[in-house]
């Protein structure tokens, strides 16, 4: 299982949507979206006030059938960014002064269950 440790402080999570979130292609193959095992309960389990943004390579065709999808099962976020290249995703973050590691990443395998454990540590 994964740890993330996170300080007090709001977060900004940055999530891939197929193969982590939702099954690979599930929305082409089976004609709509299912969650992978524990995602759901990850999801919900994101502190209420941290900003959640997924990014997907799904073309801009599927955005009304995702947003549906996202909203009939109550999963709150700020943005979805759709056309994303396939290739690696980069995050680049400056740390704080005193030492809070900004950036964190995680890869998972595709269609794997989500199995991360968050804990906000009030000392960070």
């Amino acid at each position: 299982m994964g740890k993330l440790i996170l300080s007090n402080l709001g977060h900004t999570w940055l999530l891939d949507l197929d193969g982590t979130i939702v099954k690979h292609n599930g929305y082409k193959l089976d004609g709509q979206d299912s969650f992978l095992p524990g995602a759901k309960a990850f999801l919900k389990n994101i502190p209420p006030d941290d900003m959640v943004v997924f990014i997907t390579s799904r073309m801009d065709d599927y955005k009304e059938m995702t947003e549906k999808f996202l909203g009939e099962h109550g999963i709150r976020y700020n943005h979805i960014i759709y056309n994303a290249p396939y290739g690696e995703r980069i995050l680049i973050n400056d740390d704080k002064p005193g030492g809070l590691p900004m950036a964190n990443a995680l890869s998972v395998r595709r269609d794997e269950p989500i199995k991360i454990e968050i804990r906000i540590d009030k000392n960070l």
